[in-house]
């Protein structure tokens, strides 16, 4: 007999699932609290859970799957089409029990705990750049309305400032002085915060193999190689490389009718910011790359930089998945040995 199949829509406090029973066809809906919910699955059969893949999704999905059941995450945008009506939590539930049995559903690998601590650090990071290139922009655009003159990139606008400072404490009341040399206080402890979190992130790469493997690659160091790991999860969870640069947006949009299909820009699909990790990472080895492979070589002569760029990035996320998915290190003549 096969494994009843659940559809549970997660919120903070009250849950809904959805299941038809195998021997009478009864379909059932029940509410629960956040509490009641692992006590009602452990008294249930080994069952099929499915789940959108979305916030705390796979905190109850490592609990259920604990409790011997099998976890299927699903991107929301996968469920959203078979909701039929107006948007309750029965209606969700259903759409996502639903979604759960076509048979060309794709559902998203379940994370670790290691992995999603890892990426924990990545978003930390990520908004502390944030906060940080904001005030650096607005100190640049509030010093320019009193005639200062500060070059282009983020340092050496900060080092020119005291110096500017200096020249304006002639124009400026003194209580405007001492809030920007505040700010400059302020940033450099956010520097001091990132250059932290990059330490512990170098921290959990020295106990991660497949991270150190994907350094090999040219154009991934350690943000790209700690941040791939923690977003793919199983990366057998895609069926090839393609696939791979697909999620993570990399990849043309079609549209086409009638037979013929037309390629348009990248989806930028996925997630946006292992997108932009290797978008930088190509762009850096174009730019200082010291030996280009041909075939990147002959691409640059005959289209724009930006579309080698976005190439390179494709052909890196497919060597990452390949290292991840077969277990194997980086070999700059594979191709070439294949052949």
């Amino acid at each position: 007999m096969d494994a009843t199949t659940y559809g549970l829509d997660l919120a903070k406090r009250l849950m809904q699932v959805h299941w038809v029973e195998a021997e009478t066809g009864e379909i059932c809906r029940r509410q629960l609290k956040r509490g009641q919910l692992l006590e009602f699955f452990a008294q249930r059969a080994p069952a099929v859970i499915a789940m959108e893949a979305c916030g705390s999704a796979h905190y109850w999905g490592r609990k259920l799957q604990a409790l011997g059941h099998q976890v299927r995450l699903i991107a929301a945008q996968f469920v959203r089409p078979f909701v039929k009506s107006n948007k309750t939590d029965a209606a969700d539930a259903q759409a996502i029990w639903e979604a759960a049995q076509r048979p060309g559903m794709r559902f998203v690998a379940l994370k670790s705990q290691s992995q999603q601590s890892v990426l924990m650090l990545h978003r930390i990071r990520q908004q502390l750049v944030k906060i940080r290139s904001m005030q650096v922009n607005q100190l640049r655009g509030l010093l320019y309305e009193f005639g200062a003159e500060l070059p282009s990139g983020r340092c050496a606008g900060l080092q020119r400032i005291p110096g500017e400072l200096a020249r304006l404490e002639a124009v400026l009341p003194p209580m405007v002085i001492d809030t920007v040399r505040e700010q400059l206080a302020r940033l450099r402890a956010l520097d001091e915060d990132i250059a932290r979190i990059e330490r512990r992130l170098a921290a959990c790469n020295k106990n991660d193999s497949a991270s150190r493997r994907l350094m090999d690659i040219p154009g991934v160091g350690l943000l790209t190689a700690t941040a791939a790991v923690a977003t793919i999860g199983d990366a057998r969870a895609f069926r090839s490389g393609r696939e791979f640069a697909a999620f993570v947006g990399l990849v043309p949009r079609q549209c086409g009718t009638g037979g013929r299909v037309k390629l348009l820009g990248i989806s930028k699909r996925g997630d946006v910011y292992l997108r932009t990790l290797l978008i930088h990472g190509a762009r850096a080895v174009i730019a200082h790359g010291k030996q280009r492979e041909p075939w990147l070589e002959r691409l640059l002569a005959r289209r724009p930089v930006n579309v080698a760029v976005v190439a390179l990035a494709n052909k890196m996320a497919r060597t990452i998945w390949a290292l991840l998915a077969h277990e194997r290190t980086y070999r700059k003549d594979y191709a070439a040995a294949a052949a």
